[in-house]
């Protein structure tokens, strides 16, 4: 691991080594915040950094990237980006709902750069995507949109199922709420019942897998969040070992061995976001830059862990996947 990808939960009295290097050699200086790890974000930050790069910055040439990890521990995300603040990066990218709000709440001088998958003026992040003002703005995705659309795809591939379930995260209510309503919403339209299930650390895994057994739900639905994303291949080991059909939104997912995935392209989200924090530094205003609107989707499904589920999958529907692991 990279000096700059260490991780810590301590307070904004340390000065980092990048940071006091950058300073003294007046690099600008980018910080990044992310409720995950380097470990599990590594695609993400790849993403990013390509987003740099097509914006005409290249790390540890003319710019610095400091990395702060919440660990999956939300309650960190304050001060974590106090830190930031404290140390005076020239922007802050947020990858997340939780890590933009804090990032939002730490500062209203040093522009923020948020990924969110939720409704970024309905959260207030924004006064409008047009005309963000202040010193916020980022790019959103779908994910949040098509919650309903991964219901429906879980019951393409079992109607027989009169019972679905729905994991969220409950420590993030502006993305959990709008996802129960949504899938629950789904669900009464198809006639299934549906069970919802919280988790919010990994030792909520199991006992949430226990309830879904207790529930005798046929699928389940996993929600979007930043908490569960960094936890997906996890995630999808254990719905290999208890042997539930599931559907979750990134690519890594299916191809460690969940069901199916369905999302928007998180690589893109964040490279566009890097493409906005070079535009900053080379002086454009967070309120002159409009919040993009990611819409790519993507489709992806494991045929073999399908095989093994004794699920059938239609020929249509592998037809418009992404891509299909066998």
């Amino acid at each position: 691991m990279r000096r700059r990808d260490f991780i810590s939960g301590a307070g904004s009295a340390i000065v980092w080594p990048s940071v006091a290097a950058a300073q003294q050699s007046a690099l600008p200086v980018i910080g990044f915040l992310g409720p995950g790890s380097a470990q599990s974000d590594a695609y993400r930050v790849a993403a990013f950094r390509q987003g740099l790069r097509e914006a005409g910055f290249v790390e540890d040439q003319n710019c610095v990237v400091v990395f702060r990890w919440a660990e999956g521990h939300y309650d960190r995300l304050p001060a974590l980006a106090s830190d930031l603040v404290h140390q005076r990066v020239a922007v802050i990218v947020a990858s997340s709902l939780p890590a933009s709000l804090a990032a939002k709440a730490a500062t209203a001088s040093i522009p923020v750069v948020f990924e969110t998958a939720a409704d970024p003026v309905k959260i207030g992040l924004v006064a409008s995507l047009n005309r963000p003002g202040g010193n916020v703005t980022g790019v959103s995705q779908l994910n949040q949109e098509v919650e309903e659309k991964r219901l429906e795809l879980l019951h393409e591939l079992l109607p027989k199922a009169s019972a679905l379930a729905l994991l969220v995260n409950p420590t993030d209510p502006a993305i959990a709420e709008p996802q129960m309503r949504a899938v629950r919403l789904a669900a009464e339209a198809f006639g299934i019942k549906l069970t919802v299930l919280n988790a919010s650390s990994e030792q909520d895994f199991e006992s949430a897998f226990a309830k879904l057994a207790e529930s005798q739900a046929g699928g389940l639905v996993i929600g979007g969040d930043a908490f569960f994303s960094s936890h997906s291949k996890q995630l999808a080991v254990l719905t290999v070992q208890h042997g539930v059909p599931a559907i979750y939104q990134w690519r890594d997912f299916a191809a460690a061995g969940g069901l199916m995935s369905y999302g928007a392209n998180i690589t893109d989200t964040h490279r566009l976001a890097g493409i906005y924090a070079g535009r900053i530094l080379k002086g454009d205003k967070p309120s002159d830059l409009p919040v993009q609107r990611a819409t790519k989707i993507e489709m992806y499904i494991n045929l073999k862990t399908a095989k093994a589920l004794g699920i059938t999958v239609p020929l249509p529907l592998s037809g418009r996947a992404d891509e299909v692991f066998e």
